[in-house]
């Protein structure tokens, strides 16, 4: 989401806010924040934030791949961890877009479990959204007001 974030509206996303959103009235059991670290970028003062906030951190290092590309993926990690506490929750909220979701999603509505999915409208996949219990677009209420990426940071320069 951080990434979407600094593509499509040029900012940040504001953490706090967006767990305070997610939660509402009911109770927190785990908040988990998968990041991928960059070997080139210092991102501890981001991950101490999170921390900070309550959320529960899992990180692994990005893969460089041999033809170039790199991969940052969590979704077997996120979809492992889902399944392993699904059993105790009513509900499970994903805050991602991706379609590769679907089958997650399917198994825990299948069994008895809620699950919602919150991310931004322009990157997210419509079977995902299909599928889900309940969306929730994400909107600028969720972003930082004052900082906003340059363009050349959006492009990744």
């Amino acid at each position: 989401m951080f990434y979407s974030a600094k593509a499509i509206h040029q900012s940040k996303i504001d953490y706090s806010k967006l767990l305070q959103e997610i939660v509402g009235d009911r109770q927190l059991v785990r908040a988990i924040a998968y990041v991928v670290q960059k070997p080139d970028v210092d991102q501890s003062s981001f991950i101490e934030a999170l921390e900070r906030l309550g959320y529960e951190i899992k990180s692994k290092e990005l893969r460089l791949r041999p033809d170039g590309t790199a991969k940052g993926d969590w979704d077997m990690g996120i979809a492992i961890d889902t399944i392993a506490i699904a059993t105790r929750l009513d509900a499970v909220v994903l805050v991602s877009g991706d379609g590769d979701f679907v089958p997650l999603v399917e198994m825990l509505k299948a069994h008895g479990c809620r699950v919602e999915v919150v991310s931004f409208r322009k990157s997210t996949s419509n079977d995902l959204i299909q599928c889900a219990t309940k969306y929730t677009a994400l909107d600028e209420d969720m972003l930082f007001k004052e900082r906003k990426f340059q363009k050349d940071e959006v492009a990744g320069n």
